[in-house]
């Protein structure tokens, strides 16, 4: 199953990570999409937006118009909702001006911690 992990890391500890698959040239199993703080990340990742991906896990390249019939949304607040998601690298568009979550699963992972 092609899962995506949306976690929560410090630039540093991204950095490491990096470097980490540099040295070793072993490439991580699972494709992860990492934020700051998990103030960035559900800022990016809203109810609604994780309801259109939701809608789309699974399903394909669908035209913008299909996506906002699947969650029963006007065209134009899907449409926007979309491009953030893209900006974020969670979903791609496609060469036909679909778009797609090329993904059948997600995973969100970040730790509380005591400040």
């Amino acid at each position: 199953m092609k899962t995506v992990t949306l976690e929560v890391i410090t630039p540093q500890d991204a950095m490491n990570d990096l470097l980490q698959v540099w040295k070793t040239g072993e490439k991580e199993e699972t494709t992860k999409i990492s934020f700051a703080s998990p103030e960035i990340l559900w800022k990016v990742l809203t109810a609604k937006r994780w309801e259109l991906l939701k809608a789309l896990c699974g399903a394909g390249p669908i035209s913008i118009r299909e996506a906002a019939r699947r969650v029963n949304r006007d065209v134009k607040g899907v449409h926007t909702d979309l491009t953030a998601l893209m900006l974020a690298g969670i979903v791609n568009r496609t060469e036909t001006g679909g778009v797609e979550f090329p993904f059948e699963a997600v995973k969100v992972e970040f730790f509380l911690k005591v400040a």
